[in-house]
């Protein structure tokens, strides 16, 4: 299957679970929306054993079709991006094809990952990366554009581009300084520092640090536990929540307000205030339906 094939089966699956399954065991991403008391939470988990789900252009095309299906789709209440290959999320960019690229073709692909993590971070609902493993490079740059990120104690991270001779060059650069400040992260990039889980968590690159287990999805379930959390929840106060906080955050604090009250104004009309204030006094779970 090659990736125009991908779009088109994505685009005309009726199913409530789209699979990707791209290029048998070489590269492969699978995307699951999940059942029953899960409803609402999809998973994104890669599945690229030969290369440690490194970054290929197949891999790359099929995660950025993914999240544009994913934009604006209403049954999809949180993204869950994880690795179904033990031990490992991400190790970066597919070096044995960086070699064989153009540096026209380099200057693309880049491009093509940088717009790719942009869109995790502007996914319309809250992106979760669950890091059981390496995540360095690219991959890292993937978590960082998550919203919330879980980690194993036996996780490895870093942006180790200068090694190469390159730099991050898909939002590291700008993402990692806002997290562990800028001293750190210029420390961290300038060296090709790679930290464990521990300090991950320490520096604030992980929401949570959760001990690794013999199955090798810690941070996949303590990932899953936090999504339940999130889909009990007004999906609509939800994204108009993450688009305050996204917008906020890139202005002064005066500007931030503005945007938090014309969010806050999209939420008044709603069906699902009012039924979050009849819930609460009627002392039961509210019934949200996205409206």
């Amino acid at each position: 299957m090659n990736p125009s094939q991908i779009v088109r089966s994505m685009r005309n699956s009726k199913s409530l679970v789209t699979r990707l399954r791209a290029f048998s065991t070489v590269c492969e991403l699978e995307v699951d929306r999940l059942k029953g008391e899960d409803e609402g939470i999809v998973v994104m988990g890669m599945y690229r054993p030969i290369g440690r789900n490194s970054l290929n252009k197949t891999m790359t095309y099929a995660m950025d079709c993914a999240l544009d299906n994913l934009q604006g789709d209403k049954e999809a209440k949180v993204l869950v991006v994880r690795s179904l290959v033990p031990k490992v999320f991400c190790a970066g960019a597919d070096l044995k094809e960086r070699l064989k690229l153009s540096n026209e073709e380099v200057s693309r692909f880049v491009k093509k990952l940088r717009t790719m993590c942009s869109k995790f971070e502007n996914l319309s609902i809250p992106v979760i990366g669950a890091i059981d493993g390496v995540a360095l490079g690219g991959g890292l740059e993937i978590a960082l554009a998550c919203d919330i990120r879980t980690g194993a104690t036996n996780s490895k991270v870093g942006l180790v581009e200068t090694k190469l001779g390159i730099i991050p060059g898909a939002g590291g650069t700008q993402r990692l300084p806002r997290l562990v400040g800028t001293a750190f992260a210029k420390e961290m990039i300038f060296t090709a520092k790679i930290i464990d889980g521990e300090e991950a968590f320490a520096r604030g690159i992980f929401n949570h640090l959760v001990e690794q287990n013999s199955t090798d999805d810690a941070a996949y379930q303590k990932a899953l536990e936090i999504a339940r959390a999130i889909t009990a929840n007004g999906p609509i106060a939800v994204e108009l929540a993450k688009m305050a906080i996204n917008r906020g955050s890139e202005v002064d604090v005066n500007s931030g307000l503005a945007i938090e009250g014309a969010c806050y104004e999209r939420v008044i009309p709603t069906k699902d205030r009012i039924e979050g204030l009849k819930a609460f006094n009627e002392n039961r779970r509210p019934v949200y339906v996205g409206e």
